[in-house]
C-alpha cells in the first residue's frame, strides 16, 4: 500500500541468501507487486501508516494485483544511520529495521529504490500453494498488461525523493 499510494519508494532486501556467483541482484527490474502475509507485522508499521492494513492469520483464496514497480537503484546499506536519515520516507518502525539488519548480520542489507505504478484496474488471481510462503519472486501464470498505468509519484516528486535517498545512502 505504501508503494501504491506514493507514500514510499524503497524496499529493503537482505543479500547473501539466494544469490548466484555471490552477488546480490534483483531477479527482475520490473515486477508486479504480489501482496503476501507471511512474516508481516502490522505493529512494525508506523501508527499513522496502518490505515487499511489488516493482519491475517491465513493466506487469502485470491490475491488482488494493483501495482507494478521498476527498480531504479540498488544500494548497499552499510549503517543503520543511513535508514534513520530517511525515516520520514518509509513506513517502518525501528523493530522492523533492526530485524533486517540483525537477521544473518554477516549478509549485507540492500535498499532498493523503486518507481511504483498503479495498474488501470485491479487484477484478481487465484492464490495457489505455488504462490504462498516466503518468496521474493512469484512467477505468474499470465502476463499483466501495464499499459495505461499511472505513476504513484509524479516525475518531479520521484526525482526529488530519489535524490534525497541517494544522498542519505552515501
Amino acid at each position: 500500500m505504501a508503494l501504491a499510494s506514493g507514500r514510499q519508494c524503497v524496499l529493503l532486501r537482505k543479500g547473501g541468501i539466494h544469490e548466484t556467483e555471490g552477488k546480490f541482484a534483483v531477479e527482475h527490474d520490473r515486477f508486479v507487486l504480489f501482496p503476501t502475509w507471511l512474516h508481516q507485522r502490522v505493529d512494525w508499521v508506523k501508527p499513522h501508516d496502518r490505515a487499511g492494513v489488516t493482519a491475517r492469520e491465513t493466506e487469502p483464496e485470491s490475491i488482488e494485483l494493483s501495482t507494478w514497480a521498476q527498480v531504479t537503484d540498488v544500494v548497499r546499506v552499510g549503517a543503520r544511520r543511513q535508514i534513520d536519515a530517511i525515516d520520514e520516507l518509509h513506513v517502518w518502525l525501528a523493530p522492523l529495521i533492526d530485524m533486517r539488519f540483525d537477521y544473518k548480520p554477516h549478509n549485507p542489507l540492500y535498499l532498493l529504490i523503486v518507481r511504483a505504478w498503479r495498474l488501470p484496474g485491479v487484477i484478481r488471481v487465484e492464490n495457489t500453494p505455488a504462490y504462498a510462503g516466503c518468496k521474493s519472486w512469484v512467477p505468474l501464470n499470465n502476463a499483466i498488461d501495464v499499459t495505461a498505468s499511472v505513476p504513484a509519484m509524479d516525475d518531479a516528486t520521484f526525482a526529488a525523493t530519489r535524490e534525497r535517498i541517494m544522498s542519505a545512502m552515501h
